[in-house]
């Protein structure tokens, strides 16, 4: 979240950011977001039905006026619904060069299949998980020594550059193919 932020006051991004939105009240986001000026959003999903809890928080990023959904460390799975209407406007980021390991441990995946690479992928979000269409993917060597959180911690790094730089051209040809140019 934060790489998107800072990338979104750059000169020339597409993309603002206008709301910051949480499933876990607690989340670091939220208190950065804060800070930072930008419009926060947390409701637990604990104890809440998931169709509600999704309705709840559309309705704070329709009232947002956002026109993308960038999730950014959000470890719940959406209702088919939500995604629906969604579709072609919200992205994910995933630790792994999908279609390689989707889902979770992906790094312990990667270094138990002796892969010499591992990296991120920004998908567009559908109902099957991690399986949307790639729109882009930055590659990180496995080193023999590897742990899954030292490798955990270089993909971080790949990813910090690589979702920024794809929301921005994502949104950008969109606009582009909105304006007629």
């Amino acid at each position: 979240m934060a790489a998107l932020l800072y990338a979104s006051r750059l000169a020339g991004c597409p993309y603002e950011i206008v709301l910051v939105a949480a499933n876990d009240p607690q989340a670091e986001a939220l208190t950065l977001a804060e800070a930072e000026g930008v419009p926060v959003f947390a409701l637990s999903h604990r104890g809440m039905d998931r169709a509600a809890h999704d309705a709840e928080m559309e309705q704070a990023v329709r009232d947002a006026g956002a026109e993308y959904i960038a999730l950014a460390g959000y470890m719940r799975i959406l209702t088919d619904d939500f995604v629906q209407r969604w579709a072609g406007r919200m992205l994910n980021i995933h630790p792994s060069l999908l279609p390689k390991y989707p889902g979770l441990d992906t790094h312990a995946k990667a270094i138990a299949a002796q892969d010499t690479q591992a990296g991120a992928t920004v998908h567009l979000v559908t109902e099957d998980l991690d399986a949307g269409q790639t729109l882009g993917q930055a590659a990180v060597a496995i080193l023999p020594d590897d742990t899954p959180e030292r490798l955990a911690s270089r993909v971080r790094l790949a990813e910090h550059q690589l979702y920024p730089r794809t929301l921005a051209e994502y949104v950008a040809h969109h606009r582009d193919d909105t304006d007629g140019t």
